[in-house]
């Protein structure tokens, strides 16, 4: 068999990364279930046709075909695609469960997604998203859109990542202060918008233009809206020095700055207002977010989200929702790639059990048994080489005690190969430092 190529936008992480990356999701998951979000998983598939409601290229999703077909036959499932986000397969369960939940429904789902686009850093075709919803029936209240961030501060700032900076926008802003300036297509209006990063300002200014049918004053003044940012409710009074007046607008600068407040109130320094974001244009409906990694501001959102209201419904009966999501493959792919996440060591196991010879397997065994059944995450050696080559082998590993077994009636004995330090010990009593007995992120 000629060496395996790897596929590109695949990750298969390293047990060390492995490690790292368990210890995350445990972090995330306890953090979801301290704030009352429930778990969930769905099918890896979804139809086509679903899969493209919110605006998304067909060329983006893995179509499902059936394995028994031959290359170039009939598509079979082609109707069928790996889903590529967690939302859509969430508001479809919603609508089929819709008499089994009770509302507001808090839901959280970590699994794997794929999506065909270009590999590069921090971009995969296989990733593993986390997720957060809270979904009611008809109406939801603007003040689940205040905590989301506080859920997402708590599960990342507990991990030894850098500080994150969750940049927040409303969408009701937006819409509101395109009305009230005279543009009849505030959507073109934001789709331009949503470029600025990309093209710069000129070029949106003639977007905003040719798409959006705004005239030069116009333009500059979408272009005003959006260069505004601050972390507290002075985002109001700078968006009001605009001179622009909007039912709508006032909706939405209410909302944001419940989010900044009650941001503040938990966590000072979490959030921002960027009144450049808009995220989902065609699905999201008001508090929308984006999250920084600081120093990694060039990549782009590790973690975002936003309300939305029209996703899911049925008949007459609408599910009106707001999520967030964290991109955990894409977040530790940036921090493997620069080296920032370490962990103590390779493997899960602290204490070696070495074996003297193979008669006493058996014994060795045993004495194995007990240091697991006290929570010690313990192996034996695979041989009964000579303790030095025993000694070595945790050494590679990474592992820090080795346990020796007393001869003769004679009392065992366990070694911390770091330090050298050798002490009597029983299998029933002796416990590791707390440091030792798990790997270690830092």
């Amino acid at each position: 068999m000629s060496k395996p190529t790897p596929i590109s936008g695949f990750p298969e992480w390293l047990p060390p990364q492995r490690m790292i990356e368990q210890y995350v999701l445990d972090r995330i998951r306890t953090t979801f279930e301290l704030y009352g979000f429930a778990p969930l998983e769905t099918r890896a598939v979804e139809p086509l046709d679903q899969l493209l409601r919110k605006g998304e290229t067909s060329k983006e999703v893995y179509l499902l075909r059936r394995l028994q077909e031959e290359a170039g036959g009939p598509a079979g499932d082609s109707g069928l695609g790996l889903h590529f986000d967690l939302t859509v397969p969430f508001a479809r369960y919603v609508l089929e469960n819709q008499g089994k939940l009770q509302f507001p429904f808090r839901r959280y789902q970590i699994q794997k997604v794929w999506r065909g686009e270009r590999p590069q850093e921090g971009r995969y075709r296989e990733f593993l998203q986390a997720d957060i919803d809270i979904v009611d029936r008809d109406t939801l209240p603007a003040h689940h859109e205040a905590e989301l961030p506080l859920v997402i501060g708590d599960a990342l700032g507990g991990l030894p990542i850098p500080p994150v900076l969750i940049q927040v926008n409303n969408r009701k802003v937006c819409e509101g202060f395109y009305r009230g300036i005279g543009l009849t297509d505030p959507d073109a209006a934001l789709r331009a918008v949503d470029r600025l990063d990309r093209v710069g300002p000129d070029q949106v200014a003639e977007l905003l233009v040719g798409t959006a049918g705004a005239t030069p004053e116009q333009a500059k003044a979408c272009l005003a809206l959006a260069g505004i940012s601050a972390p507290d409710a002075s985002v109001a009074d700078e968006v009001r020095a605009l001179g622009v007046e909007h039912p709508l607008l006032d909706e939405g600068l209410a909302e944001l700055v419940a989010v900044l407040e009650t941001a503040a109130a938990h966590a000072p320094g979490l959030c921002v207002a960027d009144l450049r974001i808009a995220r989902g244009l065609d699905y999201y409906t008001g508090t929308v977010y984006e999250t920084q990694l600081r120093g990694y501001e060039r990549f782009g959102s590790v973690c975002s989200g936003g309300r939305y209201d029209n996703l899911a419904s049925s008949g007459g009966t609408s599910f009106p929702g707001v999520g967030i999501s964290i991109g955990v493959t894409r977040l530790l792919g940036l921090l493997f790639g620069a080296g920032e996440l370490t962990v103590s060591r390779s493997v899960p196991t602290c204490v070696l059990v070495a074996v003297p010879d193979e008669a006493h397997r058996p014994e060795i065994n045993r004495i194995a048994d007990q240091l697991r059944r006290r929570g010690v995450p313990t192996e034996v050696s695979p041989s009964a080489a000579k303790f030095g080559k025993q000694i070595r082998y945790a050494e590679r590993r990474g592992i820090p005690y080795v346990w020796f077994p007393g001869a003769d009636g004679a009392a065992d004995e366990v070694k911390d190969i770091r330090s050298g330090d050798q002490v009597q010990a029983t299998p029933d009593g002796w416990t590791p430092p707390a440091a030792d007995l798990r790997p270690v992120v830092g």
